[in-house]
């Protein structure tokens, strides 16, 4: 606890440092980590897949991302207009007199960041969540994840040789390792922290959400945690691309052993031959999936018994399970088929089998069909696969997708999340914490910002974000209208 203390004291004066750099050093800080991962890009490739036993083209990948999510926040901040600056000017003819007020959006304070098990790069040390809350000015605490201890250090060694050519406060980045319940408890807890994030199971979200709220002083935790991802396949579709979706998806649900928390888990449509054809064509290509090692034991044994017990519910039909028996460490691959009927009925079919599983639902007809989906809890993707007599036939099913998740997808598969400024990869609890945030894209880094109003200030007081010259050149809301103009 001493310890952790010790870290918080760090990272509160680091804090205090690093908010005061000008948006172009924060970049080149950003820049400079990005540099020094790739320098070190063959060490920590080969380290992450010893640890984690994910293939070297994935991670080589997954690197690739981490590198130009630094990039895309070193942009933004750069050119500045993130802070959402806005000036009203003062009218002293106005009855009562109307003050000068400014507004934009300050950064939080020291952020822990958890590292994710199944993203060892992208969604861990140096990924998103820390990127996002360096670029917004924060000081940042990592709690390494215990699957990818090594690869988590030797990440942070080379943020550290990074923060040396930056010159940036020797403690705007520091690293833990340690138990969740004990370390990660004594983190979340601190009153020096103002935020955390968090990708990972429904449970150990929660957990630290609760943790978060018991505080004195409670703080935000955006947590990733649980989605199914319902993918809807419409009639026409079904009859029209039958071979072609069920080796599209296929191919999706066993992607990365079904380790990605956009795995779609859940395939809706109303009954037909289509349908019966698309199902039997698609356990005969699960059946030809090789199985391979997930990421650890843990996971490995938490997928093989959620497996186990959707599979024993009432009323389940297991349709295919990949024709090799799995190795120590591996996962059957696996999809079963169910009635609406007795899927709502059961709660059990609404939870998340992290891994390479899908449970097809079979709808009685369409207002059946939109039963279910108003059935589902929040998710981070839905998907329609449909073709334009099919868009045209079912305006409702699709417009209904708007209220279940933050990213709507037509046709294609929820597999894969472009790093951009448009980006959602947030949606309705319980899939995150907080819905109205993404860990993904450039408006990730609104996680870690508070707004602040500045009333009456003499000019040379302000940030140079609110300042009458303009002095950065970003985009203002001045008077009510965006401009570039000095005031």
């Amino acid at each position: 606890m001493n310890d952790i203390d010790m870290v918080m004291q760090n990272a509160r004066e680091a804090f205090d440092s690093f908010k005061l750099l000008s948006s172009s050093d924060r970049s080149s800080f950003l820049q400079a980590i990005a540099a020094q991962l790739e320098a070190a890009r063959e060490v920590l490739v080969q380290t992450a897949h010893e640890e984690t036993n994910l293939p070297l083209p994935r991670l080589n990948g997954e690197l690739s991302r981490t590198t130009n999510q630094l990039a895309l926040f070193a942009r933004l901040i750069e050119e500045g207009s993130w802070v959402e600056a806005a000036i009203d000017t003062a009218d002293k003819n106005r009855t009562p007199p109307k003050p000068d007020t400014r507004k934009m959006l300050l950064p939080v304070g020291p952020v822990v960041v958890f590292g994710a098990s199944n993203f060892p790069f992208a969604f861990s040390t140096a990924g998103g969540d820390t990127a996002s809350a360096l670029a917004a000015g924060s000081s940042v605490v990592i709690k390494g994840h215990s699957a990818h201890a090594k690869t988590s250090q030797q990440v942070f060694e080379a943020m550290q040789k990074a923060i040396t050519k930056a010159g940036v406060h020797p403690y705007t980045i520091q690293h833990v390792l340690g138990s969740g319940s004990t370390v990660g408890k004594a983190l979340v807890q601190h009153p020096y922290t103002t935020g955390v994030g968090f990708t990972g199971s429904f449970s150990g979200g929660r957990a630290l959400w609760e943790l978060a709220n018991q505080r004195e002083q409670p703080i935000p935790v955006f947590a990733e945690m649980s989605s199914i991802n319902p993918v809807v396949l419409l009639q026409h579709t079904l009859q029209e691309n039958t071979t072609s979706l069920a080796k599209t998806y296929a191919a999706s649900i066993s992607l990365g052993m079904g380790q990605f928390c956009t795995n779609p888990g859940l395939l809706l449509a109303v009954k037909s031959d289509a349908l019966d054809q698309f199902l039997t064509l698609l356990g005969r290509e699960i059946e030809q999936i090789v199985p391979q090692k997930m990421l650890h034991g843990g996971i490995q044994a938490s997928y093989i018994k959620g497996l186990n017990e959707a599979l024993s519910q009432k009323g389940i039909e297991k349709i295919a399970q990949s024709a090799r028996q799995p190795a120590e460490g591996e996962a059957f691959p696996t999809v079963a088929r169910v009635n609406a009927a007795v899927f709502m009925q059961n709660p059990h079919f609404r939870e998340e089998v992290f891994g390479p599983y899908s449970l097809a639902v079979v709808c009685a007809d369409k207002a059946e069909l939109m039963a279910v989906l108003q059935s589902l809890k929040g998710q981070l993707t839905t998907t329609i696969m449909a073709t334009d007599a099919d868009i045209a036939a079912n305006a409702d099913i699709i417009e209904l997708q708007t209220t279940l998740a933050g990213r709507i997808i037509l046709n294609d598969v929820p597999t894969g999340v472009e790093v951009c400024a448009s980006m959602v990869h947030g949606g309705p609890f319980p899939s995150t914490t907080d819905g109205r945030f993404t860990s993904v894209g450039t408006t990730a880094i609104k996680r870690w910002v508070r707004p602040v109003c500045f009333q009456g200030f003499r000019d040379s007081m302000l940030p140079d974000a609110l300042k009458n010259s303009n002095p950065l050149h970003i985009w203002r809301i001045v008077n009510n209208e965006y401009t570039k103009n000095a005031i």
